[in-house]
Parts: C-alpha cells; sequence; structure tokens
C-alpha cells in the first residue's frame, strides 16, 4: 500500500480493534480476550499490537509524514470536554494547539492529533468505554490481553533501565519528526499559564527532522503517560476541578466568563450555572479499570526510583542529567498527584460497601508505599521483622500528606459502616492497618502534620508563590527553583494546591480521629465476639449431626430462626481466618495510635462480650417503654451488621406453618387433611388419656401435647405481650411429609430387604423400635417432642 492509501484506512484499522469511541463496534475486544481461553487470537493479537509490532511500524510510518487525525472532543473525559467547548483550554500542554473546528462546519469540535496520539487515545479509551458483548466465561482483568499491552507499552516507554528503544524508521539515519508547533484555530483562554512541555523546551530552535532522540524518546514516553492519566483519571465535577487550581488562576478563568457572559448572555449568574451543569460527569469506574490504574502506579514508583542519583556537584548536573531523568524526577508530582488523589477521592466517596473495594484499597497502598518499587534490596535478616521505612521517604510522604491523611480518615469512615465479620472485609481492615504501622511510618506522617499546622512566616519575597498548583508555572524542564529549605512551607502547598485555601485540615493523630479509631477498635471486638458465638453454634450444630440423626423424625431447622451471618455456609477456616485478620488489624492499630492496655480493656466491656443465661449472644441494644423494647441507635447499628440479633423462633400453629423446601407440599396437605379428621373425630379420647396421671398419661402427652417452651423468649421489640396459644392434644402426621424422612424410611426398607424382612415385617420392627424409644424418652424427658416443632 502507498501512503496515501494507508492514511486512509488507519483511522477504520484503529477502530476495528479498539472498537468505536461509542461502544457500538466492539473491535478485537481485547479486555476480554485471554490465553487461557483463545490462545491462538490472544498471542496474534499481542504479536500485532506490541510496541515493535507491525501496527506500530504502520504508527511511526505515518508519523514520519506528520499526517493528522481528528478525534472528537465529546469523548474526552467530561472536565476536559466541558472546558474546551467553554473555548477554556486545560492546563495539560497534551490538548494545546490540537483543538479545531470541523471543516465540514459541523457543530463538533475535534482535536487533530498525530498516528501515535490517534492510536493511544483509542487503546486508552477502549477502558473506559462499555461495550455491549457478552460474555460467557469469567474473565480475570489481570489476564486479559489489554492488560498485557499495558504493562508492555509501560515498559517500553517509560522503562526503568536504560532508554526508550528508538522508533524504527524507514530512512536510514532519519529520525521520526516530533510534532510542530501549530497556531491554534480557535482563540483559547487557559486554565494555566501556557507551559511548553518537556519535548518542546529540548528541541527548541531545532528542525524536526533532526531532533534529538532523547527528545523523541521524551515526547513519547510524555504524549503516552499525559493520555492515560488523562482517559483514566481525570473525572470529576466541576466544583473538584476549580479546587484543584490556584487563585489567580481561578481570577483568570472567572474574567473570562464574566466577559463572555455579558458579550453574549447578559447574565454571568446563568452562564456559570450552565457551565457547572455541563461540567457534571456520571463516572463510575469499574474493577477492571481500577486494577489497570494500579498497574500505571507501580510502574510509574518503578520508574520514577530509577533516577539516578544526583551529581554533588549542581553545575556537572545542569550538563549531564538527560531529559529522560529529569522526567522521572517530576513525573508522580506533576502528572499523576493530582487526579489520583482526586480519583480516589470519588472511589472512597462512591464505591458500594461491598469487598470490590479491595481493588482500590490496593491501589491506593500501592501509591502510598513507594519503597516496595526501590531497585534495592531489603537486607537479608534471619528474624521476619517488618521493614523500617526509611528516613529518605520522608520528603514524598510529606508531599502527598493529604493520600495519607485524608484517605485514611475516609477508609475509617467506610469501615465503620461494613460488616466485619466477613472476612474479606476483615481482611482489607488488617491490610490498611498493616501498611500503616511499619516502623516508622506514623513518626514520618506525624512529622509532616506537624510541619503543616507551624504558623507561616511572613517572607516577602514567596508571598507571590504562596500554595500555587504544581501543575502550574512554566515547563517541566523550566530551571527549578533554588531548594525551598522550609519544609512547612512545601507541606502546605501540597493541601492547598489539593484541597483549597479554606482548607480545615482533621489531623490524623488528632482527637477526632482518635475518637474513629476507637470507634473501630470497640467493632472489631464486637465483630471478633460475632464470630467466635457463630463459630460456637456451628461447632455445636455439626456435632449434633450425627449419623443417627438421619433416622429422627425432625428437621435439624427446627424453627427456622435466622442464623445472623453468612459465615455459617463459608466455614470454620473463613471464621478462623476472619479472627486473625481483626486480631492483627486491632494490633496494629494499636501501635499506630498508641492505644493503651487500659483503653483495650474498657472497650471489650463495652463490647458486651459477656454472655445471656442460654450461652447466646447478647441481644441488640435497646430500652424498655410501655410498649416493649424500643432500638436504640446503636442497636439498629448492630442489627444492620450483623453484630447482634433477636432470637427468631414460629410461635404460631406449627401444622399452618409455611411448606418448607424440605417438605412434599402434596404430602404436607394431604397429611395435614388426614390429621385434622383424626383430631376432630378422637379429640375428647385423646384429652381424657393425657389427662392421667400415670404412665399411659405421660407416654400420650409426649406424643400428642405441644408444650409451651420453658425458656423465656424476648419477642420483636415492638411487641410487649402475646396471648399464648394451646391447642391441646392432637395427632401430627407431617413429619411423614418431610423428604429426609421418607429417604430415611427408604433406606431401611431396603437394608431389611437384604435380611429377607419383607415391607410388613419391617414396618412392624420399626413400630416396635420406635415404642421401646419413646418409652425411654418418657421416664427422662416428658417434654421433648421428637415430630412437632
Amino acid at each position: 500500500f502507498s501512503l496515501q492509501e494507508l492514511h486512509g484506512i488507519f483511522p477504520w484499522l484503529v477502530e476495528s480493534i479498539f472498537g468505536s469511541l461509542d461502544g457500538i463496534i466492539v473491535g478485537w475486544n481485547l479486555r476480554c480476550l485471554q490465553g487461557r481461553t483463545n490462545p491462538n487470537e490472544y498471542s496474534v493479537a499481542l504479536d500485532f499490537l506490541d510496541p515493535s509490532g507491525p501496527m506500530m511500524k504502520l504508527v511511526y510510518k505515518l508519523q514520519a509524514e506528520e499526517y493528522k487525525y481528528d478525534f472528537p472532543v465529546s469523548y474526552l473525559p467530561g472536565p476536559v470536554k466541558a472546558s474546551i467547548q467553554e473555548q477554556v483550554l486545560p492546563e495539560c500542554s497534551l490538548y494545546h494547539n490540537k483543538v479545531q473546528f470541523p471543516s465540514s462546519g459541523g457543530l463538533g469540535l475535534n482535536l487533530a492529533l498525530n498516528p501515535f496520539e490517534y492510536y493511544m487515545f483509542y487503546f486508552a479509551n477502549s477502558l473506559i468505554t462499555q461495550k455491549n458483548s457478552p460474555v460467557t466465561h469469567h474473565v480475570s482483568p489481570s489476564n486479559s490481553a489489554y492488560f498485557i499491552l499495558v504493562d508492555t507499552y509501560l515498559k517500553c516507554f517509560l522503562p526503568t533501565e536504560g532508554s526508550v528503544l528508538p522508533p524504527p524508521s524507514s530512512n536510514p539515519g532519519g529520525a521520526i519528526p516530533s510534532p510542530t508547533p501549530r497556531s491554534p484555530a480557535v482563540p483559547f483562554s487557559s486554565y494555566g499559564m501556557h507551559h511548553t512541555s518537556l519535548l518542546k523546551r529540548h528541541i527548541a530552535h531545532q528542525p524536526s527532522v533532526n531532533a534529538d532522540p532523547a527528545s523523541q524518546e521524551i515526547w513519547r514516553s510524555e504524549t503516552l503517560l499525559q493520555i492515560f492519566v488523562e482517559m483514566w483519571l481525570h473525572h470529576y465535577s466541576l466544583e473538584m476541578y476549580q479546587k484543584m487550581q490556584s487563585p489567580h488562576v481561578k481570577l483568570e478563568v472567572l474574567h473570562y466568563r464574566l466577559s463572555i457572559s455579558s458579550k453574549h448572555h447578559g447574565s454571568p449568574a446563568q452562564s456559570s450555572y450552565q457551565a457547572l451543569h455541563a461540567y457534571q460527569e456520571s463516572f463510575k469506574p469499574t474493577e477492571e479499570h481500577v486494577l489497570v490504574v494500579r498497574l500505571l502506579v507501580k510502574h510509574l514508583h518503578a520508574f520514577s526510583n530509577s533516577l539516578k542519583p544526583e551529581p554533588l556537584s549542581p553545575s556537572a548536573h545542569s550538563h549531564t542529567a538527560s531529559p529522560l531523568e529529569e522526567f522521572k524526577r517530576v513525573v508522580i508530582p506533576r502528572f499523576v498527584q493530582e487526579k489520583l488523589y482526586i480519583f480516589l477521592q470519588h472511589c472512597f466517596g462512591h464505591w458500594p460497601l461491598d469487598a470490590s473495594f479491595r481493588a482500590v484499597l490496593e491501589m491506593w497502598l500501592s501509591y502510598l508505599q513507594p519503597w516496595r518499587y526501590a531497585p534495592e534490596k531489603p537486607p537479608q535478616s534471619t528474624e521476619p521483622l517488618p521493614r523500617s521505612v526509611s528516613e529518605k521517604w520522608a520528603a514524598f510522604i510529606q508531599e502527598n500528606l493529604l493520600m495519607y491523611t485524608k484517605l485514611f480518615v475516609g477508609f475509617l469512615n467506610r469501615a465503620l459502616r461494613t460488616d466485619l465479620v466477613s472476612p474479606k472485609n476483615a481482611l482489607m481492615v488488617f491490610r490498611v492497618a498493616k501498611v500503616f504501622a511499619q516502623p516508622n511510618l506514623a513518626e514520618m506522617i506525624l512529622k509532616g502534620e506537624q510541619l503543616f499546622l507551624e504558623p507561616e512566616l511572613v517572607i516577602p519575597h514567596r508571598q507571590h508563590r504562596l500554595f500555587m498548583s504544581p501543575t502550574l508555572g512554566g515547563s517541566f524542564l523550566s530551571s527549578r527553583s533554588p531548594a525551598v529549605t522550609d519544609a512547612s512551607f512545601k507541606v502546605k502547598s501540597h493541601v492547598y494546591s489539593l484541597e483549597g485555601q479554606d482548607f480545615q485540615y482533621k489531623q490524623m493523630f488528632g482527637t477526632e480521629v482518635r475518637n474513629l479509631v476507637l470507634k473501630l477498635a470497640q467493632l472489631i471486638c464486637q465483630a471478633q465476639q460475632t464470630a467466635k458465638s457463630i463459630s460456637d453454634h456451628s461447632a455445636e450444630t455439626m456435632a449434633s449431626q450425627s449419623f443417627f440423626s438421619w433416622f429422627r423424625f425432625t428437621p435439624s431447622d427446627v424453627n427456622g430462626s435466622y442464623t445472623g451471618n453468612d459465615l455459617d455456609e463459608i466455614g470454620q477456616d473463613s471464621i478462623k481466618k476472619t479472627d486473625e485478620y481483626l486480631e492483627k488489624a486491632l494490633e496494629y492499630l494499636c501501635q499506630i495510635f498508641k492505644l493503651s492496655e487500659a483503653q483495650l480493656t474498657q472497650m471489650m466491656m463495652k463490647c458486651g462480650t459477656a454472655q445471656d443465661e442460654n450461652g447466646k449472644k447478647q441481644l441488640p441494644d435497646c430500652i424498655a417503654s410501655e410498649n416493649g423494647l424500643i432500638l436504640t441507635p446503636l442497636g439498629r447499628y448492630q442489627i444492620i451488621n450483623g453484630l447482634r440479633r433477636f432470637e427468631l423462633q414460629y410461635q404460631g400453629d406449627t401444622e399452618l406453618q409455611p411448606i418448607r423446601s424440605y417438605e412434599n407440599a402434596a404430602l404436607v396437605r394431604l397429611l395435614f387433611r388426614l390429621s385434622s379428621a383424626l383430631n376432630e373425630r378422637f379429640a375428647d379420647q385423646m384429652e381424657v388419656l393425657c389427662s392421667r396421671d400415670d404412665f399411659v398419661g405421660r407416654l400420650c402427652r409426649y406424643h400428642l401435647t405441644n408444650p409451651q417452651l420453658i425458656q423465656k423468649i424476648r419477642y420483636s421489640p415492638v411487641v410487649r405481650d402475646r396471648t399464648s396459644q394451646n391447642w391441646g392434644p392432637r395427632i401430627s402426621l407431617r413429619f411423614l411429609a418431610s423428604y429426609r424422612t421418607l429417604i430415611s424410611l427408604l433406606m431401611i426398607y431396603f437394608l431389611a430387604s437384604w435380611f429377607y424382612v419383607g415391607p410388613v415385617g419391617c414396618t412392624f420392627i420399626i413400630l416396635i423400635g420406635y415404642f421401646l424409644y419413646a418409652v425411654i424418652m418418657t421416664f427422662f424427658f416428658e417434654g421433648w417432642k421428637p415430630h412437632e416443632h
């Protein structure tokens, strides 16, 4: 094909691979393509889309000719789309000199992208576009072709060792030209200064075709990262977006909007309202989306940590530092920090209170621990002691203070609303507590808070720079300002640039958060007690269900009572894990916040670990009134989270209970009619027999009466009294409708046939055996009922 033909089919080819932007065309569906289920297609896709594969060679070939392709602005993230439509240029250099009106005079705006940018925009967008493709099997996101390609592109264009491989060129000795600056087709007001990118600074005053190879690798690396961050993390509302801007930038935008509104609309308030409405975006990240972002975070830590140590001489540094090394230095604070912080805040506030939050949690914890991805190896030790966090990470912790403190408070608020008896929820609390309990980490966070709370010194030459957003103010490689010795200023700049100067900081080690930790510790104690009660109940149930219980005529679930938690179905191993997680989490929280033994003892007493007279866990917290028991707010919380419950038992006519799943419906109805006819026919005779005081009377009472429960049962808290009903002696044959009873009888008849005992003889033996059993039980347990419940 000629270049002109390749240029024509390139957009169609990209859409055929990654799908359409609106999700109607699925494409190759890389997110669901796995080597386990489709090995051939999986291998072909990875080879074709590899950084050195045919598709990227085509991209570089078209890049050499400086072709441009239109990408609709309407498919960009909400804040970017709305700002561009308002003719306000975002601060990201990725959009500079690219916005154009369509040549046909249409209504929509487009980005004029080079082939590399166009390819990567489609690739990144395919992660967040909802595809209308049925999935017939379980898909593991971390094993999909898309996930592997993201990892491959990151390793290729953001290498931790060496430099970025140069793109293949069709001209020997030639280079792929970098994008040349172009005049914008639309007048724009920018959110920030018109700062240049890393690439543009390093190739300034150089012809594109002779661009430095180092600049080429920086351009591809910066473009890839900016597209990933913009498409995957840049999603929030207008208020959150404006909060990230420094005061003088917000003033510039306000003046621009006022001039536009007074010129065209005449109502600034109405224009502001319309702008706010335009920025709103319904953004619901998926678990797969979060896993890919975590992969990006982990790789960026490894990429940044691969930075070579700075030379001792500043002059040597200025001459020897390569563009890639400078990129490593600023990659996290300049490109990722703000958007990831807002993204995490959105997830913490909107993610469902279920176990799928684990993906968000692990992404957050990965960002908090850059030392895990440092190239140096931890010293080998014979004792498995936790590795202490080195002091060299103090600057990172201080410059990301809100990531540690405010998001920790957000996690506390989530944990207080979850069921900690669930093993998956207990594991999440354990993971967070374990990370924050690493030696020296809490001390460094506390030091960062102290620096933030220090009174501000009035230094004239700094006042114009106070609390400026790190995304503003010149090139990424512009001359760096002299080293700021005031660490307090750095911390305040970080906090106020993310939250605004009116932000009221809540101390992680302050009284308010400490009270939340104490509440969480109390819930942990309650959850441990609940898990122990469930474990004990399960053990008793298992012990009582022996082989001979199959031959009893009573179903095991006598009253169909509520078990209160799904741990009975999970098993003893999960209950044991829950207890271990909660115990270690409580230990770590005590280490972090220096909780004393006295405080723990007091919490244990408040947890209600004492059991009532029946050996069951305590009832929900409630108060007595003239109308009976009334739940307190604490009692409602205990019920909602499964920490305590009322004992629920069926209290009506046992013959009129709903048909159970282990009963045959036709037999239940037939036996009920038969029992009713017998009871009506022989009611007087049964009453006389049961009124006798001798052994016959006791035997009849054992079979024919339904004595009231001896133990006191507390009913629903809204009902004070219940009228006891006694239906007198009667015959109940419903137990014969139980599938277990029927199977037991069939097994007995089958075994009897082996010994040449016929059905009549077997029935006679069963009746004799049961009569002897009933006689023995009458002597010792007159109140026990074998077939009524």
